[in-house]
């Protein structure tokens, strides 16, 4: 096989990343054909849509070359990818958040603190930054609730407008990280396809910064 396999991710990402690559000359993709089916050839590549947190797994085993993910993944993930290009959509920001009549809203940190999250290893990496002696909480569903009903005193979760914290009465404390879509890839391909690899990064890369010179226009 000449060409690629591309893991793209399903979600919030999945339209912006087909967009992109049509913006780029790589592929023409139909964000509806994925539904019935699940990997397209289009040219050259194949494409591969996957669960987010799946995209790693994918690139770093070999059952594709490269990828398009969030960095928020990335975060979480062990799986051994390299970044080629940040892609610049999808951006969304990790932050701490309290309720707004809570001490942590007014500056006052407790010794302790209860911590609801879907991002474990980044709350991890973010309280040892910090010294912050922590209870971290793994949710998998609305971390908002949490403080809502007594479970833990803050979040640790992304957001893209803040709107979804502001609505369940809580405000950003701090914050922990910025995302954006990144492409990836894997080691072998960097060494047996680094020229494949290699076009697709910079015609994407080309791609998010003529996107975002014309969306500060």
């Amino acid at each position: 096989m000449n060409g690629l396999r591309i893991a793209l991710p399903g979600g919030t990402l999945f339209e912006s990343a087909c967009t992109l690559l049509q913006h780029a000359g790589i592929a023409r993709l139909d964000p509806g054909r994925f539904d019935r089916e699940l990997s397209i050839r289009e040219g050259d590549n194949v494409y591969v849509k996957v669960r987010p947190t799946d995209v790693p797994v994918y690139v770093e085993m070999g059952a594709c070359e490269c990828g398009i993910v969030g960095k928020d993944v990335l975060w979480e993930s062990s799986r051994e990818c390299y970044e080629l290009a940040d892609l610049g959509f999808g951006r969304c920001r990790l932050v701490l958040a309290a309720p707004r009549e809570s001490p942590l809203a007014h500056g006052v940190w407790p010794q302790s603190l209860r911590v609801a999250t879907k991002y474990p290893v980044s709350a991890g990496r973010f309280f040892a930054a910090h010294s912050l002696n922590v209870v971290l909480i793994r949710l998998h569903g609305s971390v908002e609730l949490a403080p809502l009903t007594g479970l833990a005193d803050c979040v640790l979760d992304i957001t893209a407008t803040g709107r979804t914290l502001a609505a369940n009465n809580l405000v950003e404390i701090a914050e922990a990280g910025a995302s954006t879509a990144r492409f990836i890839a894997n080691h072998a391909a960097l060494k047996t396809r680094n020229e494949a690899v290699a076009a697709v990064a910079v015609a994407l890369r080309r791609a998010a910064a003529a996107q975002l010179t014309a969306g500060a226009a």
